[in-house]
């Protein structure tokens, strides 16, 4: 059984022009880290012309598909009945994309199948993160 989960999803990246430009991205989840999920944008995709992921709390993103959640780099909010607004701010600026909130429920459901939601910790490798720690610090 895979220990990895990729989902494509269509991100349309909310702009001030009246059209909205959809920009494929991936959202990923690895057991490896229980607690975290990345998104994805290739490098077409971006200002900068280098791929660019964001990682943030699984439990942000399935909280921010009821009611608004987060207030760092990361934030998620409900848009009407079928869009989740994703919205990741940064020194150079606030990107806001909306997914289908369906794609986003599909992708934590198969994640709580890997994961359970109040498991995490079972998943964790404290003995091979504190060799790591110990590791660097030499």
């Amino acid at each position: 059984m895979s220990t990895v989960i990729e989902q494509a999803v269509a991100a349309r990246l909310v702009a001030s022009a009246p059209c909205m430009d959809v920009v494929p991205a991936v959202l990923r989840y690895d057991c490896g880290d229980p607690f975290a999920v990345r998104m994805a944008f290739p490098a077409p995709a971006t200002l900068e012309g280098v791929e660019v992921v964001w990682e943030f709390s699984r439990d942000l993103l399935a909280a921010g598909l009821d009611a608004p959640a987060g207030c760092g780099d990361v934030r998620v909010r409900p848009y009407g009945g079928d869009r989740t607004v994703l919205e990741f701010h940064a020194p150079e600026g606030v990107a806001m994309v909306h997914v289908r909130s369906s794609d986003v429920r599909r992708f934590l459901q198969r994640s709580r199948h890997l994961v359970p939601a109040g498991c995490e910790h079972l998943f964790l490798d404290l003995d091979h993160d504190l060799a790591e720690l110990l590791r660097d610090a030499h």
